[in-house]
């Protein structure tokens, strides 16, 4: 197989360095889940929350590294979808497939984002649980970074600068703060739960994989960039660790600071009404200004970044047209269109099922990206045991989460096999009749 020729990526003039791509990677990253997965973490195995997420940081790495390979092999801003057709390219039902699962994985995350957000900013109020003022904040946040999103790119990439690398401070401040001020320490954690189960260590770290999905919007930039075979590993590797590292520590000051009764019993917004109860009001206002940063990046990473993946679906036939359709190079058709779906599934869905939907949705398209990895290993000049070692890995990641399910929810597989067969079915019609 012959190299691929650079037929979209285009010189113009860059704009983002590489403080702002690991930026968008970490806004994409560091968003809701931390804040959202954290009470369930604790709630399944407790004390060993913390481990889960490096677990959790590994298979990010596993998973990230076929996207690096295929990023620098092809250059193409399209990531996922792009690399699967280009490794495909007899196949026009798996190009279709993969960018209706993978896009949907994005909408998902955004929901979740703009939910969270919604919960921590209301978090101070009397009606902090009521879901109709939770619906309509998250509609108000995704209204406001969809007109962000379409004002420039680079009015984008310096807000995105500024929130990312405040919530990093913040994040850390808070970290810290709780291990100060605990009230315990790891060894009487670990005598009074000696009950160590690998088995559902590796399902929460499973089930939290979603936590890690974002570093491949860099790869979506590939146009707003200079030198993308060097700043494209710096920037996936670079936000993968400090990712995991924030986690780890962030966990280890809830479980050491906060009663385990109290982050299960607000899941929602666990961080601040944990530090509240310690530290005052000033500890839980610290707490949700990290939180609203926190998702507010996230939500602007994800729409910048999945946007310009819908829309180079679109321009291929696999996605309604319009949505290739962009302004001063910004697709706004395609930002709009993600920012009312995001919200339909707020609307409609339950949080714990959008929360399964996009770690299974992101668990399954990394298999195939490592999967189109192995296809031309040598051509991406890969290592062949890394890459089969990421599917094994990957793969029995997905088995755990649908396990967890059937044990504990039946219908949640139910509901989410019933969105991929909807999707799949989206997905052969274009894929047909494109």
């Amino acid at each position: 197989m012959k190299k691929q020729k650079n037929t979209i990526h285009r010189k113009r003039n860059k704009s983002l360095g590489i403080v702002e791509l690991i930026a968008i990677a970490l806004g994409g990253m560091i968003g809701g889940g931390i804040f959202t997965v954290l009470g369930i973490s604790i709630s399944i195995i407790g004390v060993f929350t913390p481990l889960a997420f490096l677990i959790g940081g590994v298979l990010a790495s596993l998973a990230g590294y076929s996207y690096v390979k295929l990023a620098i092999y092809y250059k193409d801003e399209g990531a996922t979808y792009s690399f699967f057709k280009k490794t495909f390219p007899n196949s026009p039902f798996a190009a279709s497939l993969i960018g209706w699962w993978v896009s949907f994985g994005y909408i998902s995350t955004l929901a979740l984002y703009a939910y969270t957000f919604a919960s921590y900013a209301l978090s101070v109020f009397e009606f902090a649980d009521n879901n109709i003022m939770r619906k309509l904040t998250a509609a108000a946040i995704i209204l406001v970074f969809t007109l962000v999103n379409i004002w420039s790119v680079k009015g984008m990439g310096k807000i995105e600068d500024i929130m990312v690398y405040t919530k990093l401070i913040i994040l850390t401040i808070i970290s810290f703060v709780l291990i100060n001020n605990s009230n315990t320490t790891l060894p009487i954690l670990l005598e009074n739960n000696d009950d160590f189960n690998i088995l559902s260590i590796l399902i929460v770290a499973s089930l939290t994989f979603v936590a890690f999905e974002g570093f491949q919007l860099v790869i979506h930039a590939m146009n707003e960039m200079s030198d993308p075979i060097i700043k494209i590993p710096k920037a996936i590797y670079s936000a993968i660790i400090i990712t995991s590292l924030i986690y780890f520590i962030i966990a280890v000051g809830a479980i050491l600071a906060i009663p385990f009764k109290n982050i299960i019993l607000h899941q929602e917004y666990a961080l601040a009404s944990g530090a509240s109860d310690i530290l005052g009001h000033w500890g839980s206002d610290l707490v949700i200004i990290g939180a609203l940063l926190a998702t507010s990046s996230a939500i602007s990473g994800t729409l910048f970044g999945a946007s310009r993946l819908i829309s180079v679906i679109a321009k291929d036939g696999y996605f309604p047209s319009y949505l290739s359709k962009k302004r001063n190079e910004i697709p706004v058709y395609s930002i709009i269109t993600m920012s009312i779906l995001a919200f339909c599934l707020i609307l409609i869905g339950d949080l714990k099922v959008i929360l399964e939907f996009g770690s299974v949705t992101f668990l399954l398209v990394s298999i195939l990206m490592a999967y189109s990895n192995f296809k031309i290993y040598k051509q991406t000049n890969s290592s062949l045991s890394i890459i089969i070692i990421s599917i094994i890995f990957l793969s029995l990641a997905t088995i755990l989460i649908l396990y967890y399910q059937a044990i504990t929810q039946v219908e949640q597989v139910y509901f989410i096999a019933g969105l991929y067969i909807f999707l799949t079915i989206l997905a052969w019609l274009f894929s047909k009749f494109k």
